[in-house]
C-alpha cells in the first residue's frame, strides 16, 4: 500500500514538473511582436510627447508605458538634431528643436540601421518605435533627460 502511494506521488510530482516546463518553454519561445508591423498607437509631433512628460510625468508614464513590458508603440515627426551610435553600433536618431531643452532619442536596431543612415541633421522625418522613459530634469546632474524610443524605423522621409 505504501509503494503504491509513492508511486503515484512521483508520477504526479513529475507529471506536473513535466507541465510546468512546457508552459515555461513555450513561453520564452513566444514570438516578438513586430512593431514595424502594427500600426501606432499614437502619432504626434516629437515636442507635443516631451511636453506631456514636464507637464505631468505620471500621467504621460501611464499613457504610454504598460507594467507587463508591452510599451506603447509611437509614432514622432520632428527635426534631427544629432545622429550618433551607440556602443552596439546602432543609429541614434535626437528629435528637438533648437529651443527645446529636451527631445526624443531614437534607437534603431540592427536590422533597420540601414533605413537611417541617409538622413541629415536639420531634416523632418518620422520615426516609429516603443517608448521605454519620459523626459524629465534631473535636479542633481542639472540636465534634462530625453524621452527615449528603441527599436526604431523610418516611417516616410
Amino acid at each position: 500500500m505504501k509503494k503504491k502511494i509513492i508511486k503515484w506521488g512521483i508520477i504526479i510530482v513529475l507529471s506536473g514538473l513535466l507541465i510546468g516546463g512546457g508552459i515555461i518553454f513555450y513561453m520564452f519561445n513566444q514570438p516578438h511582436r513586430n512593431i514595424h508591423a502594427i500600426a501606432p498607437d499614437y502619432q504626434m509631433k516629437a515636442s507635443t510627447l516631451v511636453q506631456e512628460y514636464f507637464t505631468d510625468a505620471t500621467l504621460a508614464n501611464e499613457k504610454y508605458l504598460q507594467d507587463e513590458g508591452e510599451s506603447k508603440i509611437i509614432a514622432v515627426t520632428g527635426t534631427i538634431a544629432s545622429i550618433t551610435e551607440d556602443l552596439n553600433h546602432q543609429k541614434v536618431i535626437l528629435l528637438k528643436d533648437v529651443n527645446e531643452k529636451a527631445g526624443v532619442s531614437c534607437t534603431f536596431t540592427s536590422e533597420t540601421n540601414m533605413n537611417a543612415k541617409n538622413l541629415k541633421i536639420g531634416e523632418t522625418v518620422t520615426i516609429k518605435g516603443v517608448i521605454r522613459s519620459g523626459a524629465g530634469y534631473d535636479e542633481d546632474l542639472e540636465f534634462y533627460e530625453d524621452v527615449i524610443l528603441e527599436k526604431c524605423n523610418i516611417v516616410n522621409n
